[in-house]
């Protein structure tokens, strides 16, 4: 079972969240909550393994509360519930650990798909909030080269580092990746950490969206 919390200030959009997941038997409801402070009030009591975090919210918005989770529980899975005119706070969202997002008005397969994926470890990126996302990093270069490829921080990556975050670019777990590339699972963490090292990044969301920045 996937223990999941849904965190929205809204009580019409929690219920129907929970309305989508019910029909899914492998997602277990444990919890919800109305802010951030809510929700990390209620994390260590309930340890779930996903949490669905609304961005605007009173009391405690959604990107504090991610920092917060993240801080002291980095392995409980956040995801991002957006939409399409909240480009900055999906950024820092993401920038503050969170490990995915999805479009509130998302198809319910969508929604239940997006959290199996994150509870696998894997990173599901929405193909157009991505774009606006890239977009927004490219405006906010502080007058950095825009083409990545040509910072030559990807030259400080082994062929094999490089394959890897290719493999995590494209929402590749440790294990898959470790299949893929006949290593150990714990070779592969070791990879993602000196990647993320290298290229000064914080998590694997943060390095799918910079390798799909510079289209490698």
């Amino acid at each position: 079972m996937i223990n999941t919390i849904i965190v929205d200030d809204q009580q019409i959009v929690r219920d129907g969240i929970k309305m989508i997941l019910s029909l899914d038997n492998k997602i277990n409801i444990i919890g919800e909550a109305e802010n951030g402070k809510q929700a990390l009030e209620m994390i260590p009591e309930k340890i779930p393994d996903v949490v669905l975090m609304d961005i605007r919210m009173p009391v405690m918005d959604g990107v504090k509360a991610t920092k917060l989770i993240k801080e002291k529980y980095p392995d409980i899975k956040i995801i991002i519930l957006t939409t399409f005119n909240e480009d900055e706070f999906i950024f820092n969202g993401l920038k503050n650990g969170a490990d995915g997002y999805i479009l509130k008005d998302s198809d319910s397969d969508v929604l239940i798909d997006v959290i199996k994926t994150a509870y696998k470890g894997n990173v599901l990126l929405n193909p157009d909030v991505t774009k606006k996302i890239l977009k927004s990093l490219n405006n906010n270069a502080h007058n950095e080269n825009e083409d990545l490829k040509k910072d030559n921080k990807f030259q400080l990556l082994t062929d094999r580092e490089l394959d890897v975050a290719k493999l995590v670019a494209e929402g590749k777990s440790n294990k898959s990746i470790s299949e893929k590339l006949f290593l150990t699972v714990g070779t592969v963490k070791n990879y993602v950490t000196k990647v993320l090292e290298k290229l000064e990044l914080q998590n694997r969301t943060e390095l799918a969206l910079y390798i799909n920045q510079t289209n490698l």
